[in-house]
């Protein structure tokens, strides 16, 4: 089943009860109360200052591995909250990707890079661009992708996607709709990371990305062939919509939906949710030997 992703912008009081959400708000003077089962979430964004959270309901979010995102000033994801137990046989798990060979990691770092450039000119396409120079690219990809052949795409590619965009590079802290992309990517990481959790899989020990004061190098590793979908979103956003320094709630309610979106993975439509845990439990399969292929959505 595919879980709901909540946002909260507004001050609210929000507790456990019965085994569901409790939020309590006042609006024109009037408590309002509502109710959503604990066990239907997937994410909870908290986007205000004023909200409180109780221990309670935390533990509940967490038993149900709900991934908790905190939001700062800037209402910009900030911080991630999962669970430390998410699988029960989270232990051999562990150790299966501990004793990962090199060699194997760096196949499924081709692997993804392969999908990741492929999905990149898939979006490309879709969007009537020109994607000539990615399709052979993804065809010269090396194992440990060697020759950088992520860093030589994405030159080209945000050179494309954006391109009438007057002015766009792609910064992290760069002008719109730089924010917006922030934003998707944060909820896709947060998916994501979810999903390696309830795999019995650390999300901190990756299969290329090494950072020791990023808690999600796994994340980032998997995430990548799903970024296009992000891309697609934002790229329509700025064809339909004004993209500004300030997102709006309608921005934030296109993009809160990622989790949802349809995608093709292993010749299935399936959410993208439920995608990115097909992901994760093939790195388990490649981890314990029992299949070489990771599985990726193929835009």
């Amino acid at each position: 089943m595919i879980k709901r992703t909540l946002y909260f912008g507004n001050p609210s009081y929000l507790k456990l009860k019965d085994k569901q959400l409790l939020v309590e708000r006042t609006m024109d003077g009037v408590l309002q109360t509502t109710a959503i089962p604990v066990e239907d979430i997937g994410i909870v964004i908290i986007d205000n200052p004023q909200i409180t959270l109780t221990s309670g309901l935390l533990q509940a979010l967490q038993e149900n591995n709900v991934a908790v995102i905190s939001c700062d000033y800037r209402h910009m994801p900030q911080s991630l909250l999962l669970p430390l137990e998410g699988n029960s046989i989270q232990q051999e798990r562990y150790e299966a990707q501990l004793n990962a060979s090199e060699p194997l990691k760096k196949q499924l770092w081709q692997q993804t890079i392969i999908q990741k450039i492929k999905n990149q000119a898939a979006a490309l396409e879709s969007k009537s661009l020109v994607p000539d120079y990615l399709i052979p690219l993804h065809r010269n990809v090396k194992s440990g992708d060697a020759d950088n052949c992520e860093a030589t795409a994405a030159v080209y590619y945000w050179q494309t996607i954006f391109k009438h965009v007057y002015g766009f590079v792609r910064h992290r802290e760069g002008p719109p709709p730089n924010n917006y992309l922030n934003y998707g990517y944060a909820i896709l990481r947060a998916t994501m990371a979810r999903s390696i959790v309830a795999a019995g899989l650390l999300p901190t020990l990756g299969i290329f990305h090494k950072n020791r004061y990023n808690a999600y190098c796994l994340a980032d590793d998997l995430m990548e062939p799903y970024r296009p979908y992000v891309d697609q979103i934002v790229h329509q956003m700025v064809e339909e919509m004004d993209v500004t320094n300030e997102m709006t709630k309608e921005h934030k309610t296109i993009l809160l939906k990622i989790p949802a979106i349809d995608v093709i993975i292993d010749g299935e439509k399936s959410p993208l949710m439920i995608a990115t845990q097909r992901t994760a439990v093939s790195l388990v399969k490649c981890f314990n030997g029992e299949q070489r292929k990771m599985l990726y959505p193929e835009l």
